[in-house]
């Protein structure tokens, strides 16, 4: 027989079970649904064409308020595939999301091209440990075979470099969306750029790993006309540009991005603004970056198509074998009129450049320059009319190779004028030809301050370390060079120059006819 009060005590045991069972119910609808991709007909044998299974499993999860479409281990073949609002690709560790080697399997969507598409979508991700791979080099070969048997002629086609450009396209592409959330994924082998974020905002990309050196184009990270971007603890490894902030509509501005803890390999430029720099690139941090193994620089900013830069700030730089440690290049491709480019601080770099090409290991190389040169300095460098701005570089330490020769395209520093100007060139460290220094060449800039600045030569260079060239308002402080010989430092047109005793030292001597040290 049992007691009331043992009755009182199951019932409630029991009223609690069921509370608690109330609870977690509402708790489990409060959270996103699960939709695998095997549950719409996905088959992960890495030869079925899952294109319309898991198309269904996104659509399924975007008309139910959003949820996680889930790839187990396996391997999916697919083609495009579009992400829709309040969706997540999510992938279990050692699931792969394999892009088919069929063009015809990329329709284009709207004008984007790419494996993983989302146009004006919101609260998208990609989550993860598992690997998207974009066979993209077998792909392009497919595109590029179509043209040359005629059934699908590209009227771009490259024939200096036997490659094709239509038809491509990119591992990801997201417009206009906005509250984008990449993490731990691994993405591998595009036929294009790798991921290409464009006029969206709210964006966290983080512990992410691009290892992309399959074909031409393989841009690491593109951030194009974004608002509020984070890029954090990602390793890229690519054969062209690593991290990249493009601006290729006018009207359009990078604004507020922090890139930070990240590692980059690049056959190309490491961190870069441009090429394509129509809009405006404003309040841009960068910093505590590893650069390795990179052909071009580690730290490029370049506005060439009417570009408005300003309030960049770059700081705690390794990089080591890379091709050039810093170019900034105001320049006049593109546009009514130039743009500008000021406030830049860039501070704690320590670069070692080689003698020869840093990126011999790839298999896909950058293009070399078209003729011999000595290895070639940092550079600065405006126009006639419009000058850099203001800009800060303190605590730079830059090791470079020497062995420069006169024998290889000698300009002496009596003809200073006829370095190149290059008003419409691509903005490249190698774009002026041949330079007269060996650590830093600055032309048209208003306002420098160079402050704790060490160059270290591995082998004798007959060239000064530093030459300014219609230079306003410069400041050197701690100036550190080798001892060997004076002049370290040339002047030609340079105006309200502040220098402490020691770096004045080191400037051309005032009895030489072609150069005059400013009046303080």
């Amino acid at each position: 027989m049992i007691s009331s009060n043992n009755k009182t005590f199951k019932f409630a045991v029991m009223l609690l079970f069921l509370l608690q069972l109330s609870f977690n119910v509402e708790m489990y609808a409060g959270k996103k649904k699960d939709y695998p991709v095997t549950s719409f007909g996905a088959v992960a044998d890495g030869k079925t064409l899952n294109t319309k299974a898991i198309q269904k499993a996104i659509d399924a999860a975007n008309k139910n308020g959003g949820g996680r479409v889930v790839f187990s281990k396996g391997k999916f073949l697919t083609g495009s595939i579009v992400i829709k609002s309040g969706v997540n690709l999510f992938f279990e560790e050692d699931a792969v999301l394999l892009g088919s080697t069929n063009p015809e399997d990329y329709p284009k969507f709207g004008e984007i091209r790419a494996l993983i598409i989302s146009n004006a979508s919101k609260n998208i991700a990609i989550t993860g440990k598992g690997i998207i791979d974009g066979q993209g080099r077998e792909l392009a070969l497919a595109v590029d075979s179509l043209h040359h048997t005629g059934v699908k002629i590209d009227p771009n086609y490259n024939y200096r470099r036997l490659r094709s450009s239509d038809g491509r396209g990119k591992l990801v592409s997201f417009v206009k969306c906005d509250s984008i959330t990449m993490k731990n994924i691994t993405l591998k082998n595009s036929s294009g750029w790798v991921q290409c974020f464009d006029q969206s905002k709210n964006i966290v990309i983080d512990a992410i790993k691009v290892d992309s050196r399959a074909y031409w184009n393989n841009d690491g990270i593109d951030i194009d006309g974004c608002e509020n971007v984070r890029i954090t603890n990602c390793d890229v490894n690519s054969a062209d540009d690593g991290i990249c902030l493009k601006s290729e509509t006018p009207g359009l501005q990078n604004n507020n991005i922090y890139i930070a803890n990240c590692t980059v390999r690049s056959s190309a430029n490491a961190l870069k603004f441009g090429t394509g720099s129509y809009g405006s690139f404003k309040n841009v941090t960068i910093e505590n970056i590893q650069v390795f193994d990179t052909f071009r620089s580690a730290i490029a900013i370049e506005s060439v198509d009417g570009a408005e830069i300003e309030n960049i700030k770059v700081s705690n730089i390794t990089a080591v074998n890379t091709g050039n440690a810093i170019l900034i290049r105001l320049g006049h491709r593109n546009g009514d009129k130039p743009g500008y480019i000021k406030n830049v601080s860039i501070k704690d770099v320590k670069a070692q450049i080689p003698f020869g090409r840093p990126d011999i290991d790839y298999d896909m190389r950058g293009p070399e320059v078209d003729y011999f040169h000595n290895p070639f300095p940092a550079s600065i460098a405006g126009i006639p009319g419009y000058s850099i701005e203001n800009v800060t570089l303190e605590n730079i330490e830059i090791t470079y190779p020497g062995r420069a020769t006169k024998g290889m395209a000698y300009l002496p520093l009596s003809r200073l004028k006829d370095v190149l100007e290059n008003i419409k060139g691509y903005p490249e460290f190698t774009m002026f030809g041949e330079l007269p220094s060996w650590g830093f060449y600055v032309r048209h800039v208003n306002g420098i301050q160079m402050k704790n600045i060490k160059l270290i030569l591995e082998k004798e260079d007959f060239r000064p370390a530093f030459v300014f060239d219609d230079v306003k308002d410069l400041v050197m402080e701690n100036i550190n060079v080798p001892s060997d010989k004076i002049q370290q430092i040339i002047f030609k047109e340079v105006l309200s120059a502040n220098l402490d005793t020691e770096s004045l030292k080191k400037v051309n001597e005032p009895k030489q006819n072609t150069f005059e040290l400013p009046k303080k």
